[in-house]
This record gives structure tokens, C-alpha cells and sequence, in this order.
């Protein structure tokens, strides 16, 4: 009798979600690792253009979903079936695409090339010490061995990085706005925060006492008041805080103006200067909406640049 045995399949990748919220893929992680085998992919080298920054991840489960981006897509299902591979042997891999890669047929519309590093979760507590630190709003830091094929949660640098033969990734929190002011451009700007995925606290009238404690490194500070009256005593707070953005309301004349009263006060021209006013990153605008998109915009600029 032929008992010839069928050949094994591998799970077929498909996409769990289209997040590439860091959190949210440390978390998927974890929750497949409790079910099996996972795999971590992070994108460890760029030639030429690349539509993610060094240190994206894919988190792969062994059976076939995954989410997150290591490019703008075009890669992800050949990321995925070679993270099922390097769980299938137990080991890691390093897998090139784009330029300088084997897959002649996995082309990068930028034309450059990217280096993926695969590597087969053994353990999650470098994950949870990242997402506890994450939860505190405290920077975190994953260092990636190729050699040992271990993950070591430790204090992060400032950019992801190669260093001394393994690869940073560098995890921030996600950006928080304190927004302040009773006006339709604040509401506007509060739901147009809320759905890109923002932290927003409204800060309501006569509760500037508590602002001090929620802005840290990663928090803008919006000011839509229409005088500058409401707006005194939260931006004092903001100026002493190491807030990454300060915006505030008014045409140019009314910034004048707001300068002055900040220099009877004795704030220095360096402080003074941290201010971004007329708020947003194009106008004059006339109507809510555009306003809030240009203060997001400007926000999204300021963090880039305070955190590349």
C-alpha cells in the first residue's frame, strides 16, 4: 500500500491589520507568541529611497497574519513568507529586496533596496519592558543581535542605528496635544487630532494648575483663544515646559503684541522664540478646518525634526 505522505504547506501571509503603530505590533507580537511561534521583522538598511525609516517592524504570526510595513507595501507578503521560513528552521535571517537583492521579480518603485532582519521571538519580556516604558510615556530601546539572535530592551539612542555589529530601534511616545481653547477652531483641531491618532487633552477653563505634569518631550502645546488674556497662564506653563511644539492664535500684530507682555515679564528671547505664532504651517486660513490641518501639519513637522 503507498503511504507516500503529503508535503507540508506553509500558512498562506495575510494581513492581520494595516497599522504601523509600534505599539500596537509589539502587542500583536506578544499576543502570538502566546498562541506559537512569531517572528519580528525590522528593517535594518536603506540604499536609496525607502518609504519607511530604519527600525520599522512587521510582526509575523506562524499562522500566516501579520501587520506593520517595512516598506509602502510592495514587500510585506515576501517579508511575511520569509519570516514563516525562519520560524519554520528555528533561525533567524537577513533577507535583502530592491536593489542588491535575489528577488529579481520584488522590485522597489523608489528604485532603492532594503535589508530586513527576521528574528524568531524566543521570549517577550524585552517587548513588555518596552511597552511599560511606552505606557510611562518614556523613550525605549530594542538592541537586535544577529549573532546571539536575541532581543535586549536598553536605554535608546537618539536614532535608530547599527552599532558595534547590532541594530537599535528607538520607540517614542506617541505625540500628545494639550489643546487650549473654547472655539470652533479647537473642536476642529481636537477631532482632526483625535482620528490621525493623537493624544489629545482639552485643558478646560481654570485648569492650568494640572498642565504642568502632562507636558514632557512629546507633547505640543495648541493655544486657540482669541485673546490674550486666556491665553496668559498656559503659556507660561508651556514656555517652562519641555514641550517639543508651542502654537498659539493670532495675526502677526497680535503676536507683537503677545511678545512684549512676555518680555515685561522677564522670559527670555530663547523662550520666547519657541513660540509658533500665527499658529500652523500655512495661512492665513478662513475656516476651521483648514486651520486645524495647517496646525497638525505643523505639529507632524516639528515632531520630525525634534525626533528624525
Amino acid at each position: 500500500m503507498d503511504q507516500t505522505l503529503a508535503p507540508i504547506t506553509a500558512p498562506i501571509p495575510v494581513r492581520a491589520s494595516s497599522t504601523d503603530d509600534p505599539v500596537e505590533l509589539l502587542r500583536f507580537a506578544m499576543d502570538a507568541h502566546r498562541r506559537g511561534a512569531v517572528a519580528l521583522a525590522t528593517l535594518v538598511d536603506i540604499r536609496g529611497g525607502a518609504a519607511r525609516a530604519l527600525g520599522a517592524h512587521m510582526a509575523v504570526a506562524a499562522d500566516g497574519r501579520f501587520c506593520g510595513y517595512v516598506s509602502g507595501g510592495c514587500v510585506e507578503a515576501a517579508v511575511a513568507s520569509e519570516a514563516l521560513l525562519a520560524m519554520a528552521q528555528g533561525r533567524d535571517r537577513t533577507v535583502k529586496f530592491g536593489d542588491g537583492s535575489p528577488f529579481f521579480d520584488i522590485v522597489l518603485p523608489c528604485g532603492g533596496g532594503i535589508s530586513v532582519a527576521i528574528h524568531v521571538l524566543k521570549d517577550v519580556g524585552a517587548l513588555r519592558h518596552v511597552l511599560d516604558r511606552l505606557e510611562r510615556r518614556q523613550a525605549a530601546g530594542l538592541v537586535y543581535s544577529p549573532e546571539r539572535q536575541a532581543l535586549i530592551s536598553v536605554d535608546p539612542l537618539p536614532r535608530a542605528c547599527w552599532r558595534e555589529g547590532d541594530f537599535l530601534t528607538v520607540y517614542r511616545p506617541r505625540t500628545r496635544i494639550v489643546l487650549s481653547g473654547q472655539t470652533l477652531e479647537a473642536q476642529a483641531v481636537a477631532r482632526l487630532a483625535e482620528a490621525s491618532g493623537y493624544d489629545v487633552i482639552a485643558v478646560a477653563p481654570g485648569g492650568v494648575r494640572s498642565v504642568a505634569d502632562i507636558i514632557d518631550p512629546f507633547t505640543a502645546v495648541v493655544l486657540l483663544h482669541h485673546e490674550l488674556d486666556a491665553e496668559a497662564a498656559i503659556l507660561e506653563t508651556a514656555l517652562a515646559s519641555p514641550g517639543f511644539y508651542i502654537g498659539a492664535l493670532g495675526s502677526t500684530r497680535t503676536h507683537r503684541r503677545r511678545v512684549e507682555r512676555l518680555r515685561a515679564m522677564a522670559f527670555r528671547r530663547d523662550d520666547i522664540a519657541r513660540i509658533k505664532a500665527p499658529i500652523g504651517m500655512f495661512g492665513p486660513t478662513r475656516d476651521a478646518t483648514s486651520l486645524a490641518l495647517s496646525v497638525l501639519a505643523d505639529v507632524a513637522a516639528a515632531r520630525l525634526v525634534a525626533y528624525a
